[in-house]
């Protein structure tokens, strides 16, 4: 049994502290508000498929293995998946165009996805609008409630102990604070795109990509929500909304890279309501319950860095849009690792800096 210290209580690594504690190790977890940050704002899509595209071959494999994970890790955590898969839509010809390359991709590779017109795609989702022209319907993706999933992470980890404090740095068996270490056999680094700035090595390599996001309802008289994620394009401009169980709609995101931004704009709110008009036009007689805005952490190849920075110092972060998706793998992979399994390579770290093993 070793002492590990897990740096950072999103969902990755609530769910290494998890999967560590129950390997039998000793563990800490150092955040001062764990469940909260990206994972809190996050949409759910548990998505691979329709996050695909030609060239990142990777990041489709590593997201296609999570996804077959996905079934068995809700159940032991013990909340249900949403199963209704994905409709991806376009609105103009050259969003049309982008379809039938993400088809084919998907097809080339074995994936199951359905080409529709835009009346087949109404007739499944009665509150799309006459300008969805073409759609793809791609039954293997999940979704899931973000904050169930990180209420039932936190229900689990009943072995790990939680450290309310803010780390400064990371060095090899130990975590520094402003006036203060402590030391462990074994140091994660789970901080999501605050990672960067924890040890040198992740510093030129995770940044952060602002995501806004918006919670609505349906009010009397409007039209319910759909019953599947919805994914479309307008005007190539990427817009989702993915149903919640309560009620609830939450519609994202947008993309910027504008450092530790992290307040809500105008422009956001317009663009993002604007765009979802063109697709499901009644979203804007709905109740607008919660606007919010979090950090991804990128990686330069979009693929996340999972892998020893140093002896004693791990990193799983980079997980960009994918961290939900990608949370019980990466677990796995950790709990593996630091067991002295071999590093994978497609994740390792020392695909970017020479000398970093």
């Amino acid at each position: 049994m070793e002492s590990v210290a897990v740096v950072g209580g999103g969902v990755i690594g609530l769910s290494c502290a998890w999967r560590l504690a129950a390997a039998g190790h000793r563990v800490r977890l150092i955040d001062p508000a764990p469940a909260r940050g990206a994972s809190w704002v996050a949409g759910g899509m548990l998505a691979p498929l329709t996050e695909s595209w030609p060239g990142e071959e990777a990041a489709l494999d590593l997201g296609a293995a999570a996804l077959e994970r996905w079934p068995s890790f809700a159940d032991e955590l013990g909340f249900e998946l949403r199963r209704e898969g994905t409709l991806v839509l376009g609105v103009d010809s050259a969003d049309t165009a982008t379809l039938d390359v993400l088809a084919d991709f998907l097809a080339a590779r074995g994936r199951e996805v359905d080409r529709l017109t835009g009346r087949a795609a109404r007739a499944l989702e009665p509150c799309l609008g006459p300008r969805v022209r073409s759609a793809l319907s791609v039954p293997g993706d999940l979704a899931v409630d973000n904050r169930a999933l990180l209420a039932a992470l936190l229900r689990a980890c009943d072995a790990v102990e939680f450290v309310a404090e803010q780390a400064v740095a990371v060095r090899p068996g130990r975590v520094e604070f402003a006036g203060h270490a402590l030391d462990a056999d074994v140091v994660v680094v789970t901080a999501g795109a605050h990672s960067r700035g924890l040890h040198p090595a992740l510093t030129g390599v995770v940044r952060p990509v602002k995501g806004e996001i918006l919670r609505l309802r349906a009010r009397a008289g409007t039209l319910p929500p759909p019953s599947r994620t919805v994914r479309a394009l307008v005007a190539s401009r990427p817009v989702y909304l993915v149903p919640r169980a309560d009620g609830e709609l939450v519609l994202g995101a947008t993309q910027h890279e504008v450092g530790y931004d992290t307040e809500v704009t105008a422009a956001g709110v317009r663009d993002l309501i604007a765009d979802a008009e063109q697709v499901m036009p009644g979203i804007g007689e709905y109740a607008l319950v919660e606007t919010a805005a979090g950090l991804r952490a990128g990686s330069p190849d979009n693929v996340p860095v999972i892998g020893w920075l140093e002896p004693g110092v791990l990193a799983a972060t980079g997980h960009h849009r994918n961290g939900l998706l990608l949370a019980p793998t990466t677990a796995d992979a950790v709990v593996a690792l630091v067991a002295g399994e071999p590093e994978p390579a497609a994740t390792s770290p020392s695909r970017f800096a020479k000398g970093v093993r």
